[in-house]
């Protein structure tokens, strides 16, 4: 689809997103429709556990550690590695050498009767946690892939990191980035050189050459931040973001596009207001930016939160509103990083609250049903 009419849809679409109620967007969503009774026959603690993904602290871990608790009760269904703890700034967290990281994900696995996902930020260059200080490959951002737009290139570098997840157990990456170097000012994306290029043709060729890689080496990849967060002038990590003026529906082409190329794994949302595609609510919140995800794009895939204990999302909406109307929203996965803020008994908070909103009928059963069989069916695919 050219540009330009997939532009202009877009905005067709926005336009009627306007006149769309809460209700009726969920009228369309088939997820929403499901009964409970297709859904595996699975407790609902369980179910939710599996919608949990957490930071944690630890270079190893043993039946005592929190999170090998967690894993064991079914809290969580994933994990994500940093090798900076920001709330104590130190630069031990997760990561310290090859052969550690490997053991460490063996011991996370080997706690769990469902395969973990085992998360990372490995998007290269100034976003990139296995650093050659800890003995892993060199890396290079994304800009520099871009601008060079050369599939050989992005092949090697792509390859290495496949390669280095691979050696380690790490089956997800939250990579690519495929947002538009709109602004090359912005905080979070341009100024980190995070985006491949402002021109949706080569984020998503670029794009395209880092997931296969990863894919013929079995491992996962998160495509974010949707709807396109490379327009914004700040950083939602630190509090509220709107891009009602600076966004443009062309940021969508690239999720549009790996969607259609039936490439994609995982679309990570973006904790950004957006009025012209949902006047009360946040990406990550909104049904209406579900909506076309699900509906226009025919996403029917997993779809996971950026980190709910981001400032965007934290400083702005309470933590129970947060997390009922993400997952009313169709967000299947809630990332909880705990490394803005560390929260030691995050999924049993979390877990607790979802069932909560479960059994008192604020969120339908059904709703958690579509998420976890999603989630299974991606899994599935780590067990081959």
């Amino acid at each position: 689809m050219r540009a330009t009419t997939f532009r202009h849809k877009c905005e067709e679409l926005i336009r009627l997103a306007f006149l769309c109620s809460v209700i009726a967007v969920f009228g369309v969503m088939s997820p929403f429709s499901s009964s409970a009774a297709d859904g595996p026959e699975t407790d609902i603690e369980s179910k939710i556990g599996q919608m949990l993904m957490v930071g944690f602290r630890g270079l190893a871990v043993d039946a005592g550690s929190p999170v090998i608790r967690d894993v064991r009760a079914g809290r969580v269904g994933g994990v994500i590695l940093f090798d900076y703890d920001v709330p104590s700034s130190t630069p031990v967290r997760n990561i310290k050498s090859p052969s550690q990281v490997k053991k460490l994900v063996g011991a996370l696995q080997g706690a769990s009767s469902i395969p973990l996902f085992v998360a990372i930020d490995q998007e290269g260059g100034r976003v990139c946690r296995l650093k050659e200080q800890f003995g892993f490959p060199p890396s290079v951002s994304a800009q520099h892939l871009g601008s060079l737009d050369s599939v050989e290139t992005t092949k090697k570098y792509a390859d290495t990191t496949a390669e280095t997840l691979s050696a380690l157990g790490i089956n997800l990456n939250f990579a690519p980035v495929v947002d538009l170097n709109t602004n090359p000012d912005n905080p979070v994306i341009g100024k980190l050189e995070r985006s491949f290029s402002a021109d949706p043709a080569v984020v998503t060729r670029q794009a395209l050459v880092v997931i296969d890689s990863l894919h013929e080496l079995g491992i996962l990849s998160a495509i974010k931040h949707f709807p396109g967060h490379g327009s914004s002038a700040a950083d939602s990590h630190e509090g509220f973001v709107d891009i009602t003026e600076t966004w443009s529906p062309e940021e969508l082409i690239p999720f549009d596009k790996i969607v259609k190329a039936g490439k994609c794994d995982m679309i990570m949302t973006a904790h950004v207001f957006n009025g012209k595609l949902d006047l009360r609510w946040p990406a990550t919140l909104s049904p209406e930016v579900m909506h076309i995800l699900r509906d226009y794009m025919g996403y029917e895939g997993v779809v996971v939160s950026d980190d709910m204990q981001m400032k965007a999302i934290s400083q702005s909406y309470g933590f129970e509103t947060a997390i009922e109307r993400s997952v009313l929203a169709g967000v299947d996965i809630l990332v909880f990083a705990n490394n803005s803020v560390f929260e030691e008994d995050i999924a049993s908070k979390a877990g607790a609250i979802l069932e909560r909103l479960v059994r008192q009928g604020e969120i339908p059963a059904a709703r958690i049903d579509a998420s976890y069989r999603r989630i299974m069916a991606l899994k599935e695919r780590l067990r081959r």
